[in-house]
């Protein structure tokens, strides 16, 4: 069928993108499960907080190594790559259960899960490009992102309460039932033919990305917007430790996350109808890089928390946004190898970032001095991407622009 959207389309579309929204909120729910419990896990499992850290910190590692031939494979076998991303998660989750208690089930349970990840998530551009017409692309990305932070912010805010009612156990079943719910209700409609299949004559090649400027330029933006995320989830609780308010950073990291569901519910579809893409990101990084100095400035909860969700605002949304971008300008041949280069991207400068700021965490002000500049060189990217539309790789097909 047809890619420009004269295809019919799908009444049962929707259904598709939501049990894949499930899996792709139930990886991060699951990547993040001791992260918001780190104190009271690691005496439960008789090791170091350190050691119960590494339990999340498997999953940007993972990705970096699996990302591009996970999105390689989603292009070239759709169904069977997604397909074992959902069989890795619910079974990573399963597997856990064998000993709630026992790190080295932890660890096992982790190392599979996180292997199934650029299964998944590399996958959201394509679910998109495979069954939605041009005109309603751009929403299932940003449903599909959101769905991310929705999984962020449920492991934030119901780990600490499961294990209060139920210890482990009942925190790691709730856990593997949404799993496993989940990768069945994508297994069950896995095998529903793309309504839109592209150009069959496009090889499925990451040579492509070698030298194309554009994607290497929207990879630098995930590259600081993953990576600011990331060190403020790692590192926002021993800055504010050193203002006096410490127990005030799980509150601000949702409410960052949250900022996050509510503008990549709005703004992708905003620059997308305007073709404002480029100018998004550049408010994005502005907009974050002014957030820390306020924060640096007032050291007040509240006035961390009314900048955080600014941030969060455009800073989230801003993936949705890069998804959409590269999805147009790659194709739907290739979106899936795209999606998996940006987001090994924008794990990379999770590592990166946290490993910097790692460095001068005792100074809070160096600390937070480090993501306002990482914002400034974001915008420094952002001035190099197009202001309106997108060219295509040399090799890519044409499509129509939205």
């Amino acid at each position: 069928m047809a890619r420009n959207g004269f295809a019919s389309v799908r009444a049962n579309r929707w259904v598709i993108l939501a049990g894949y929204c499930l899996l792709t909120a139930s990886t991060q729910l699951l990547w993040l499960a001791y992260a918001p419990i780190t104190t009271q896990a690691h005496r439960l499992m008789g090791v170091s907080e350190g050691a119960v850290g590494d339990l999340a910190v498997i999953f940007p590692i993972m990705y970096v190594i699996l990302a591009l031939p996970a999105g390689r494979w989603l292009d070239d076998r759709f169904a069977h790559a997604l397909g074992l991303g959902a069989v890795l998660t619910a079974g990573g989750g399963l597997l856990r259960l064998a000993v709630p208690t026992s790190f080295g089930w932890a660890l096992a349970g982790q190392v599979v899960i996180s292997a199934g990840q650029p299964f998944v998530l590399n996958a959201i551009t394509k679910v998109a490009a495979r069954q939605f017409p041009v005109a309603e692309r751009t929403t299932a990305i940003s449903l599909g992102s959101v769905a991310l932070f929705v999984g962020i912010l449920a492991a934030a805010l119901s780990s600490g309460p499961l294990l209060t009612a139920g210890g482990l156990t009942l925190l790691l079943w709730v856990q593997a039932a949404v799993a496993i719910v989940a990768a069945s209700w994508v297994l069950a409609t896995i095998g529903v033919p793309a309504a839109f299949t592209g150009d069959p004559s496009v090889a499925v090649s990451l040579r492509w990305l070698r030298r194309d400027r554009f994607m290497w330029l929207l990879a630098g933006m995930l590259f600081i917007g993953i990576g600011i995320f990331n060190v403020v989830a790692t590192w926002l609780d021993a800055i504010l430790t050193h203002f006096g308010h410490g127990g005030a950073s799980g509150y601000l990291i949702a409410l960052m996350t949250v900022g996050g569901i509510a503008g990549a519910a709005v703004l992708p579809g905003l620059a997308a109808r305007r073709e404002q893409r480029r100018t998004i990101l550049q408010v994005a990084v502005v907009v974050t890089a002014v957030a820390f100095v306020v924060i640096a400035v007032a050291h007040s909860p509240v006035a961390g928390g009314v900048a955080l969700f600014v941030a969060g605002f455009f800073l989230l949304a801003g993936l949705p946004v890069v998804l959409d971008w590269s999805e147009l300008h790659a194709g739907p041949e290739r979106a899936a190898s795209a999606a998996g280069f940006l987001l090994l991207a924008g794990n990379l400068g999770g590592v990166v970032l946290v490993l910097i700021v790692q460095a001068v965490i005792g100074n809070p002000y160096l600390s937070l001095g480090v993501l306002s500049v990482a914002g400034l060189a974001g915008l420094a990217v952002a001035f190099r991407l197009p202001a309106r539309g997108v060219g295509r790789p040399d090799t890519a097909p044409e499509g129509a622009s939205r």
